[in-house]
C-alpha cells in the first residue's frame, strides 16, 4: 500500500512568523518529496526482493542503497507529519502533557528554553518524544531523519530545523523562527499525541 501525502489541517496564512510561502514549500514539495520517495524506494526493494537476485554488501550494494534512503525518507515523512499536525494553534500550552513536561523540566518556560537550545544545536531535528523503554518523556536531537533517533520513541513535539524551515523568512536568524515555532503549536494536539502514545506503551 503506497503511503498517502497528509494535508494541512490549518490554513497557510494563519501563521505567524512562518510565512505561507515557507508552509506551502516545505509542505507541498519537501515533504511530499519524502512520501513520494518513500512510495518509489519500497516499490523498489520489493522488485528486488521478487526478482531473486538480491545481494547485500556493506561496501556497496543496490540493496545496500536503498535501505538507507529508506529509512531517511520514511523518518523523514513521519517527522514533517507530526510536525505539521501541531502547527496552527495559539501556542499556550494545556493538557496533561503540560503537566508531564512541567514535572520533568521543572517549569514549561525551563522546557521552551532547553528545548529552543536544542533546536539551536542540532542540524535537523530536535524531538520530544515519548520514551517507550524509559516510559517517560525525553528530549533526543538528530542531524538527519536516520540519524541520532532512538528506538521505542514517539515523536510529541518535532521541531525541524533545517535551513528550508525558516531561511526565506528570517534568514539565518533561527533564534526567531523557533520562538515562532512555539508561539504556534496546537497543544490541543500536542496533548492528544502524547495520551495515545502513553496509553499504547503503558498497554504493551
Amino acid at each position: 500500500m503506497s503511503k498517502e501525502i497528509k494535508p494541512l489541517s490549518f490554513k497557510t496564512d494563519c501563521i505567524k512568523g512562518i510565512s505561507q510561502k515557507t508552509i506551502e514549500i516545505h509542505h507541498g514539495k519537501l515533504y511530499a518529496g519524502y512520501v513520494n520517495k518513500t512510495n518509489e524506494i519500497s516499490e523498489k526493494l520489493g522488485e528486488l526482493r521478487k526478482s531473486g537476485k538480491v545481494t547485500g554488501n556493506q561496501i556497496y550494494s543496490e540493496l545496500r542503497g536503498l535501505k538507507l534512503g529508506e529509512t531517511f525518507a520514511r523518518n523523514g515523512s513521519y517527522l514533517h507529519e507530526n510536525y505539521f499536525a501541531i502547527l496552527g494553534g495559539d501556542g499556550v500550552p494545556t493538557g496533561e502533557v503540560k503537566e508531564a513536561i512541567e514535572k520533568k523540566f521543572g517549569s514549561m518556560n525551563d522546557f521552551l528554553e532547553y528545548f529552543s537550545q536544542c533546536g539551536m544545536a542540532a542540524r535537523g531535528w530536535a524531538i520530544l518524544a515519548w520514551d517507550m523503554n524509559e516510559q517517560r518523556l525525553m528530549q533526543y536531537n538528530c542531524d538527519a531523519q536516520n540519524h541520532g533517533g532512538v528506538w521505542g520513541c514517539i515523536p510529541i513535539i518535532a521541531m525541524d530545523v533545517y535551513e528550508h524551515s525558516y531561511f526565506i523568512d528570517t534568514g539565518s536568524d533561527r533564534a526567531a523562527y523557533i520562538k515562532a515555532f512555539f508561539e504556534n503549536l496546537n497543544w490541543n494536539k500536542i496533548n492528544q499525541i502524547y495520551l495515545q502514545a502513553r496509553e499504547f506503551s503503558l498497554n504493551l
